[in-house]
């Protein structure tokens, strides 16, 4: 998806949430590199660029930004690191911190300016140390931190705008507010996404294989089931889905299968290699190592039965379809093949070396979406609520969310377990509260009394969190009653745990997975 709004990235960790805040405001936008957009600009004019936050400083950065500033008419916002270049472009002076901001900092607006919704004092979000110091002169000052710092300047007479706090995140109040001051009042751009913009132009891009033998490795969560229902309905029965059980599911994973198999028109047929999985895994215990155990394992299996299927049938695969989202494009790419700054978090198998590996071109249709827009988008195609709405799954599945080495015994105790959570949710109707919840085994014991005895067994950790698309999630507040159900349920009915605890931790710092 070209966009005419980019986002420079300088390795910032929130720099998905300006684009995710974008489409919320209508705007579709794009994050490229600093590198592709210094080229890109030599030769396309954008409709407006933000330069994004990042964690190095401007006092090692030897960059020429000028390409970005030879039109004088071209919209430009500068967000924490991206205002300190705007600082430093125009004469102004960038002071290295001694004491920087960092989380929560009241912010106030400058005499005689206002922005439509923002109040004259409210709270946003800062992460940084160094600071503009001193405004260039062809600047005035905006906004300002409760400390006496520059937190927004704005060019006198071209449409550039500077903010040393980040309005894309969830803490900052008024936020969007901001954002959308710089889309409709300083860039003056035309509203270009809707859910049905979104629609269209993936239905367009899967219509453009149209004739062509398609392959789709599906899961059965609602990327793959959304990606393939929508690859039908613009190519028809040219679709062959595959569904690869890799015995880390959950009894409600192998359930949505068969009831798709009967209640929707797509051809998936399953692939029982538990047992390979099991063999493959049974010296791995770093989650990294696991990741790319089961990611290998998968792509054997799945190259095996597709080369059977092909050879059966007298017919040739051209495309392989994936669910893939934007967040599992961003961290799973390495970012310097590309010339990028942020840091790779953890393996997607689901991104990596299937297609290269069978010679098949790639097709990504969700690939520029975030998960609460593949969910509209299912909607959008008529699919049940409840089978859009199912928690995430990790493609690993259960292998991360036994911490440590695998064994037949430890994934028993998740599935179970994981199934009484999934029993509870649906019986207390909090199931749809909640964005994801899962059960995780610990690699720990401790004592309990069971009976008239002492037993020295494991421990499950239950983990619930809210979240619109799984860049920063919540914990969840579920009612006590429901929670002591659970844990009574788990201790009484999983054979091997004496204890559950529930997992408190936000993202960030933690992540939503343990591993």
């Amino acid at each position: 998806m070209k966009s005419s709004v980019w986002i420079i990235d300088f390795g910032s960790q929130y720099t998905m949430l300006i684009t995710r805040k974008f489409r919320e405001l209508g705007f579709t936008s794009e994050i490229i590199t600093l590198e592709e957009g210094l080229e890109r600009v030599k030769s396309h004019k954008p409709k407006a660029i933000v330069l994004s936050g990042g964690p190095q400083s401007v006092f090692e950065d030897k960059t020429d930004y000028s390409p970005f500033f030879a039109d004088k008419n071209l919209p430009i916002l500068g967000i924490c690191y991206g205002m300190q270049i705007l600082g430093q472009y125009f004469g102004g002076t960038v002071e290295k911190g001694v004491q920087g901001e960092y989380g929560l900092a009241g912010l106030h607006c400058a005499p005689g300016f206002n922005i439509q919704g923002l109040p004259e004092v409210s709270d946003v979000w800062m992460s940084h140390s160094d600071h503009v110091s001193v405004i260039p002169k062809d600047f005035k000052l905006i906004l300002e931190s409760e400390n006496g710092l520059t937190a927004g300047i704005k060019h006198n007479t071209s449409p550039i705008l500077g903010l040393q706090f980040h309005p894309e995140v969830h803490h900052t109040i008024h936020g969007k507010e901001v954002l959308s001051y710089f889309l409709n009042e300083v860039a003056k751009l035309k509203s270009d996404w809707s859910s049905k913009t979104m629609l269209e132009t993936s239905l367009e891009q899967a219509a453009t294989v149209k004739g062509s033998k398609v392959l789709c490795a599906f899961s059965g969560g609602v990327d793959s089931l959304v990606a393939a229902t929508l690859v039908q309905k613009a190519i028809g029965n040219d679709l062959y889905c595959f569904f690869v059980n890799n015995g880390l599911l959950r009894p409600q994973d192998l359930h949505t299968i068969k009831m798709l198999q009967e209640k929707t028109s797509l051809n998936i047929e399953v692939i029982d290699a538990s047992e390979y999985f099991l063999e493959a895994l049974k010296n791995d215990k770093d989650p990294e190592d696991k990741r790319k155990t089961i990611g290998r394992s998968f792509i054997e299996i799945f190259e095996k039965k597709v080369n059977e299927f092909q050879a059966s049938h007298g017919i040739k695969f051209d495309y392989l379809l994936q669910g893939t989202l934007y967040p599992d494009v961003i961290e799973s790419l390495s970012p310097h093949k590309k010339g990028g700054k942020s840091a790779t978090i953890k393996s997607h198998h689901n991104v990596g070396g299937l297609p290269e590996k069978m010679n098949l071109k790639l097709l990504e249709p969700l690939r520029f979406l975030f998960k609460d827009e593949v969910r509209a988008m299912g909607i959008e195609l008529g699919l049940d609520h409840s089978w859009v709405f199912r928690h995430p799954f990790p493609g690993p599945g259960i292998g991360v969310r036994v911490l440590g080495q695998l064994s037949r015994d430890s994934i028993r105790k998740v599935q179970e377990s994981d199934q009484i959570l999934y029993e509870e949710l649906k019986e207390h109707n909090l199931y749809d509260s909640t964005w994801q919840a899962f059960t995780v085994l610990l690699p720990v014991k401790t004592v309990g009394v069971k009976g008239d005895g002492r037993v020295y067994e494991e421990v499950i950790a239950l983990r619930m969190v809210n979240s619109q698309d799984g860049m920063t999630a919540s914990v969840t507040e579920l009612p006590w009653s429901f929670l002591n159900k659970v844990s009574s349920r788990v201790c009484n009915e999983v054979k091997g745990v004496t204890r559950v605890v529930y997992d408190l931790t936000s993202k960030p710092p933690g992540t939503i997975e343990w591993e």
